[in-house]
Formats: C-alpha cells, sequence, structure tokens
C-alpha cells in the first residue's frame, strides 16, 4: 500500500527556516509526480511546489518561489520541502501528495494526487 508520512513541521520566528520530509514507500517513487501542499482553517489546499520525477520538471506557487526548494533522495525515497526566511503567512498544515506514473500531467491540481500525507503543522511568529 502507498504510504506518505511526512516529517520536519515546526514551530519557529519569521525569517527562519525548516525542512520538510516525506518518506515514500509502495509505489514506484522514480516515476512519480509528487508534490506538497498547504492547508489553513477555511481554506481550500493550496499546492505549492511539485516535481515530476520523469522529467524533473519543478513548479513552485509565487507566494513560495525563491524561497522553497522541492527536492528528493532517492535512495530513501524521500521528497523534502526546503522552506527558508519563513514568514506568518507561511503557517498552515503541509501536506505531501503523490500522483504515480501520471498519466494526466504532472500540476497542483489537487484531484491529480491519489495518494496524501497526514500532514505536519508549521507555524512562524513574527
Amino acid at each position: 500500500a502507498v504510504q506518505l508520512v511526512e516529517s520536519g513541521g515546526g514551530s519557529v520566528q519569521a525569517g527562519e527556516s525548516l525542512k520538510l520530509s516525506c518518506k515514500a514507500s509502495g509505489f514506484t517513487f522514480t516515476r512519480a509526480c509528487m508534490a506538497w501542499f498547504r492547508q489553513t482553517p477555511g481554506n481550500e489546499r493550496e499546492g505549492i511546489a511539485v516535481v515530476d520525477h520523469n522529467t524533473d520538471a519543478t513548479w513552485y506557487a509565487e507566494s513560495v518561489k525563491g524561497r522553497f526548494t522541492i527536492s528528493q533522495h532517492w535512495g530513501f525515497t524521500t521528497l523534502y520541502l526546503e522552506m527558508n526566511n519563513l514568514q506568518p503567512g507561511d503557517t498552515a498544515q503541509y501536506y505531501c501528495a503523490a500522483y504515480p506514473f501520471p498519466r494526466y500531467g504532472c500540476d497542483a491540481r489537487t484531484d491529480l494526487f491519489p495518494n496524501w500525507g497526514q500532514g505536519t503543522q508549521v507555524t512562524v511568529s513574527s
């Protein structure tokens, strides 16, 4: 069965950094579309970083471009999100998502991804 387990969230001050991890198992990690989403109470889940492991193409939301980096460790089948210069507006629950063998593209559409982690909370105070 597909499993995605996030870790690395926490509480930080504005300007600090965090690195989220998503340990993946149960599917072919090297052929998946992978993404990070975030969600705040009362709002829709927002895609912020996407990587297509078939093409190495990446995409970032404007709100995080230049501050966040999506990457992976192939041997550990782990997806990362390095977040720098965090701001209070980045406070959210962060989710890892996987779409193995992406037949319908690889982008930030929430409904593309059949597999989700449980989420990890990031809180940034000013």
